[in-house]
């Protein structure tokens, strides 16, 4: 049976890439989710744009993924539109400033910025996920954050109005933004400072070590399951919980890193949101302490 709703993107956006029925464990570092009615891969931030107006007039609210590395998407899929960024990926370097689009993904630009003598951006290399979803988030790692970098960022607004937020308007937080409230960024502009390249790249190397000998990275996961909370590390209270190795299904707590949940094969959405809850329950049970997911649950 024929999908409206693919009929009339396709007849709008001919040469918009368009699947249905997708697989969204092909598009989430977790390889979890179940099939979405349709899936579509802008290539241009100006080609997203004329989805999400045309989304919009067809009544639709779509789900927007970047690399999909914070994501949980159900088992059963979902019938909301997707559209994937990691196609629109644009940038350009002029002096001390970069401006990458939205599904630009942070190692590659990362190691852009190494390559032209720029520095700035080590903090992301190795982040597995794009621009657009570390804005929204307020990314960071090692020190460093988006916020720290992020000179202005062009959204749509939730009613799909252009705007260009400059500095302290994009109010940034920890692991928040202006734009986590629906809005779609387009592009942003980072400030680096010149350097010595074979430092700088250095450093990049150094970080990706780091990351390699304290975190899961030969096992899917979708990065630090829990924020941290305003008392201590989320990692070191459930570790002290006891719940290295701890397994629901094909979930578990990596037993290298606990704050990390691991996909050890074939879990399941539910086995993920099971040992969610119930590490938090523990935590909450020792502590006193509510762990927030850092995991975008679909």
């Amino acid at each position: 049976m024929a999908d409206r709703l693919f009929e009339a993107v396709q007849a709008a956006l001919p040469r918009l890439a368009l699947r249905q029925n997708e697989p969204l464990r092909s598009y989430t570092t977790l390889h979890i989710g179940g099939p979405a009615r349709l899936l579509a891969l802008p290539e241009s931030a100006a080609e997203l744009t004329e989805l999400c107006e045309l989304l919009r007039r067809l009544g639709e609210k779509p789900v927007l993924l970047g690399n999909g590395s914070n994501v949980l998407a159900p088992d059963a899929g979902i019938e909301t539109p997707v559209i994937v960024t990691s196609h629109v990926t644009g940038t350009a370097v002029n002096g001390e400033l970069m401006t990458a689009e939205c599904g630009a993904g942070l190692t590659k630009l990362a190691a852009q910025a190494a390559e032209a003598g720029l520095g700035g951006l080590e903090f992301a290399y190795g982040i597995p996920g794009t621009l657009g979803g570390a804005v929204v988030m307020n990314a960071g790692a090692y020190g460093g954050e988006m916020k720290d970098c992020t000179v202005w960022t062009e959204a749509l607004d939730e009613n799909l109005q252009f705007c260009r937020y400059t500095g302290a308007e994009q109010d940034f937080s920890y692991r928040h933004s202006r734009f986590d409230g629906g809005a779609v960024v387009l592009r942003s502009c980072i400030r680096l400072h010149a350097g010595e390249r074979e430092e700088i790249k250095a450093r990049c190397r150094e970080l990706l070590e780091k990351r390699r000998t304290s975190q899961p990275l030969e096992w899917p996961s979708a990065g630090s399951a829990f924020k941290r909370p305003k008392e201590g590390y989320a990692a070191a209270m459930i570790d002290a919980a006891g719940l290295k190795g701890y397994t629901v299904g094909g979930a578990q707590v990596s037993e290298k890193h606990a704050g990390f949940v691991i996909n050890r094969g074939g879990a399941t959405a539910e086995d993920m949101k099971r040992i969610l809850a119930d590490i938090r329950e523990r935590v909450f049970r020792d502590t006193g302490i509510t762990l927030e997911a850092e995991i975008r649950i679909l």
